[in-house]
């Protein structure tokens, strides 16, 4: 997981329709009897952007929206901040109906809750960057000292403080994009929009900017919500991923999800040739099949090595009561410490040359380290609590189903 995502729902949307043309009615009727969007355009001239979406996106997440042109990722976008106002449907924010809210109230939402970022940089020319990036504030009424103090504390958050006076035509294409950039985060947003925010970049300025996101969620986590068409992009920063197609969200799902679990030939031929090695993590993978031991006073060796025989191990993992990774032993170690009634057997009988992997690493970092390695790797948890272990089968066996 890229970002520290809880399970509270921030965005819900349910049923959302949207339909463009003067005979929406009879368009939203032949959309709710399963006509498809060609059929509806040709009887009504009307054109289904958005067809019957719903989902939740939750607080804290980077949610990517993705899909080929004209497949209703930007439409869906501005529908939820009603740049587009939704046929039908419900949009919840934070468990309101914006749907239903009035214009002043929507306003309001917006000024407080919601930013925007856009392809186009959008930049005043006449405006340095200070007055740029306090731009917003500006037009919501705040007093001057204060847009300035959040102008610059969003500059600053940019890695552009430095750069306050300068004016656009003296920046490059990532620093202009950093200033719209801090523009959106000037406000203070709770959920940040952003409509193909990096793709007219060049490809490294590019993913320099999203390392940018990425680091700038980690350090003040928010709702992201970011349409791209780029794959690479999309399986970069998103914690999940939406598929559109034809106005239809056809899957969401982690980047993992979605690779080994595609819900059909359209989401399968996005990831064609995806590198899983780089999509899977450790965790993801890792398989809780191995014999674990408890170690707590008073546990019984003989007993060990009555599981380990039964069970047909030649090694087993150690845990504390807390499921924190202690090590890996192996039975003729084991034996031969208590042959030579060494102290605190279980320690002095520890797989020397095995390490335990991250649950956060990717599966394309520890490729060597599982082949090279005798034994099934351990992996453990942010906290070295023990996930499970990673075995030469179980790797091969996860990247054949994948690919």
């Amino acid at each position: 997981m890229k970002s520290n995502a809880s399970k509270i729902s921030k965005v819900s949307l349910s049923n959302v329709y949207k339909v463009f043309g003067h005979n929406s009615g009879h368009a939203l009727e032949m959309a709710h009897a399963g006509r498809s969007k060609s059929e509806i355009h040709a009887s009504t001239g009307c054109t289904i952007g958005v067809d019957d979406a719903s989902f939740d996106i939750m607080d804290g997440e980077t949610f990517v929206i993705m899909g080929l042109s004209g497949s209703g990722k930007s439409t869906l976008l501005r529908l939820l901040n009603r740049l587009i106002e939704p046929t039908s449907g419900s949009i919840e924010i934070d468990g309101r109906d914006i749907t239903n809210m009035s214009k002043r109230e929507l306003i309001e939402l917006r000024r407080r809750d919601m930013s925007m970022v856009f392809q186009s940089f959008a930049l005043l020319p006449n405006r340095n960057v200070l007055n740029n990036a306090a731009f917003g504030l500006e037009v919501a009424g705040v007093g001057e000292a204060e847009r300035t103090g959040k102008a610059l504390a969003a500059l600053d958050a940019v890695g552009l403080k430095a750069y306050a006076q300068s004016r656009p035509d003296e920046l490059s294409g990532g620093m202009k994009q950093r200033v719209g950039l801090a523009r959106a985060l000037a406000s203070e947003p709770t959920i940040l929009l952003m409509d193909e925010a990096f793709s007219a970049l060049d490809p490294l300025i590019r993913a320099e900017m999203q390392d940018e996101l990425m680091r700038l969620q980690g350090e003040n986590s928010r709702t992201i919500i970011f349409v791209s068409h780029d794959l690479d992009e999309a399986m970069r920063i998103g914690d999940r991923i939406c598929i559109m197609q034809h106005g239809k969200v056809v899957q969401v799902g982690t980047p993992d999800e979605i690779v080994s679990k595609p819900a059909n030939d359209y989401v399968r031929s996005f990831f064609r040739n995806v590198d899983v090695s780089q999509v899977f993590k450790a965790g993801d993978i890792a398989r809780n099949s191995q014999l674990t031991i408890i170690d707590r006073q008073g546990v019984s060796v003989a007993a060990t090595l009555e599981q380990m025989e039964h069970s047909g191990r030649d090694v087993a993992i150690v845990v504390g009561r807390d499921r924190k990774y202690h090590g890996m032993i192996s039975q003729d170690a084991l034996i031969e410490k208590v042959k030579a009634k060494v102290a605190e057997p279980y320690r002095n009988a520890f797989v020397e040359d095995v390490e335990p992997i991250a649950a956060g690493e990717s599966v394309s970092n520890v490729l060597g380290r599982v082949a090279e390695s005798r034994w099934p790797v351990p992996v453990v948890d942010d906290q070295g609590r023990y996930v499970g272990s990673i075995s030469k089968s179980s790797l091969l066996e996860t990247l054949y189903r994948a690919g």
